[in-house]
């Protein structure tokens, strides 16, 4: 099978910070794919180098067989790449609606819109008119990823999607994951909690240092001594 997203040999920096070194892996169309790793580990700098924030300096990513590793953010979300911040970065003054419609201007179809991102997430349909300062972390990163959602991504990047969030909030964030999937949305999930993440992701790979450590399906990572202790740096 082709994938749908591929990063080939990407070498990324920050200045002269060496961040990502020769890191490569593959995404295929409808499934949900986990990166793993510690703070530090380049997983942000892998989701911002596919957004094209900062393009890496060697190597290239290429999304339905077009290299896109030169193309603005602008273009790669036009193109269907879509990305749920670290952060949430919601518009803290604008209403719940309005944080939803600011997406607009990128949708290239009429398969999201905001009934159905209510549908999704009840509690936005009810805080529609309210400012999304003022919601719940649980709620805003609801927010970040319905506004996403709007943009009409085939692949949506989330990153650290669950930071910061009570476990039932971050139980709620991976039963969305599976209903996208489910919706026919590529997922990648960059993430530090590797029991909700390999319990979701059909395939995973754990970062360590810019590269890739070990992958294989999330359910046969999960059960992996390694993954937890040395790569995550987590005892038993």
């Amino acid at each position: 099978m082709t994938a749908l997203l591929s990063v080939e040999d990407i070498h990324t920096y920050y200045g002269e910070s060496y961040v990502l070194q020769g890191l490569s892996l593959e995404v295929e169309k409808g499934e949900a794919l986990g990166i793993l790793g510690r703070n530090g580990m380049g997983k942000t700098t892998l989701i911002n180098s596919i957004m094209g924030f900062v393009p890496p300096r060697r190597g290239k990513i290429l999304f339905r067989g077009e290299d896109i590793t030169n193309k603005t953010s602008y273009e790669i979300s036009l193109m269907g790449i879509g990305l749920c911040p670290q952060g949430r970065r919601v518009f803290p003054t604008l209403t719940v609606r309005e944080n939803l419609l600011v997406a607009e201007h990128t949708k290239t179809s009429d398969r999201w819109n905001t009934e159905k991102v209510y549908e999704l997430f009840h509690r936005l349909g009810e805080r529609a008119d309210q400012r999304a300062g003022s919601l719940s972390g649980g709620e805003q990163q609801m927010l970040a990823i319905g506004r996403a959602l709007m943009a009409e991504p085939s692949v949506l990047l989330l990153d650290e999607p669950t930071l910061g969030l009570a476990p039932i909030m971050a139980n709620a964030v991976f039963e969305t994951i599976s209903s996208l999937v489910g919706e026919g949305i590529t997922i990648v999930i960059a993430e530090q909690d590797i029991g909700r993440t390999l319990s979701a992701a059909e395939h995973a790979y754990v970062l360590e240092n810019g590269r890739v450590t070990n992958q294989g399906p999330g359910h046969q990572l999960l059960k992996d001594d390694s993954v937890r202790e040395t790569f995550l740096g987590l005892g038993q």
